[in-house]
């Protein structure tokens, strides 16, 4: 089962929907989703898992070859009662196990990534428009640090939970954490008293630019989705004039990335400020459309040195 076609699902962006891939994890369990565009392919498989760690903490299964590449095979499930807190737990009671003989394998490529994850059952794609996707925030307003980035009802109205994919790949490989802080190790301060905005529906890439910010010395305000960032221009908390850069992801609820840049670049009050956009859908179909929209730069996930450099680019010819 091929979802590759990215040049289709990108155009719901354009009309305020996305396609979700629902699957379960276990018989009769909850509904779960990532963005289409994050699956390149359904498989089933039956070769050999090259195992790569006996550790009963581990949430990594092995690798599996796929037309002659080595990729990692991850358990979702076990990674859904992974605890930071107590990293040496068992996690074999959690494992997610195949319907027959044959694993289910949803293959995923993103953030520069590509990895394959063990599914009990594949459902039905999941088309819906961007408000009908609530999400998961506290009661202080802030994102809550969980695995959920959204929620929302399936055909029959069952709940279905939108994985932050992205926290899984920082969990399940913690050296990328540990790159990023070598990486702001070696980025030097940038003066410039401008602002920079910034939107991201998953906390963890939100506190990763956050901490590249401030490691850059630089002022932001940070938000949970389009909306609000676009609230916070159209309310004029801060002058026009000091908003230096505007960062975007694409995929988020209420307003996507691309109504971002489509507001800025169409309103005369806003369009002199540099839009880049930050995403994990790095295909070509993507970056054609956002510069299609007058965005100014486009970069893929996860990139801090990338971001750095646009930022100094822009902020330091004002």
């Amino acid at each position: 089962m091929n979802l590759s076609n990215n040049a289709h699902t990108t155009s719901f962006y354009t009309d305020q929907e996305l396609q979700l891939f629902c699957f379960s994890l276990e018989q009769n369990g909850d509904l779960y989703a990532v963005n289409v565009l994050k699956v390149r392919e359904i498989i089933r498989y039956k070769d050999k898992i090259t195992k790569v760690s006996y550790d009963k903490s581990s949430i990594i299964e092995g690798l599996i070859s796929i037309r002659g590449i080595d990729i990692p095979l991850l358990d979702m499930r076990k990674w859904l009662y992974y605890n930071p807190n107590t990293p040496d737990q068992d996690l074999t009671p959690f494992t997610t196990h195949s319907k027959e003989n044959e694993l289910t394998i949803m293959i995923c490529e993103f953030s520069q990534w590509k990895i394959g994850i063990k599914l009990y059952q594949e459902n039905r794609l999941l088309q819906k428009k961007w408000n009908e996707l609530k999400q998961e925030i506290d009661l202080s307003g802030n994102l809550k640090n969980g695995k959920f980035i959204h929620r929302t009802r399936y055909f029959d109205h069952q709940i279905v939970q939108v994985i932050d994919i992205e926290k899984m790949l920082f969990d399940v490989f913690p050296w990328i954490t540990l790159e990023e802080q070598r990486t702001l190790s070696h980025l030097q301060t940038i003066q410039s008293k401008k602002v920079i905005l910034f939107a991201d529906d998953s906390p963890a890439v939100l506190k990763t630019v956050q901490r590249l910010l401030e490691h850059l010395g630089l002022k932001y305000y940070s938000f949970h989705n389009g909306e609000a960032l676009l609230d916070f221009i159209q309310r004029q908390t801060i002058p026009i004039e000091e908003i230096g850069l505007i960062i975007t992801d694409l995929e988020m609820p209420q307003k996507s990335g691309f109504d971002v840049i489509r507001y800025i670049k169409e309103n005369p009050l806003t369009s002199h400020i540099p839009v880049i956009v930050n995403s994990s859908m790095g295909e070509n179909s993507n970056q054609e459309m956002v510069f299609s929209l007058q965005a100014n730069g486009f970069i893929a996930k996860p990139n801090p040195q990338g971001i750095e450099t646009m930022i100094k680019y822009y902020l330091e010819k004002k």
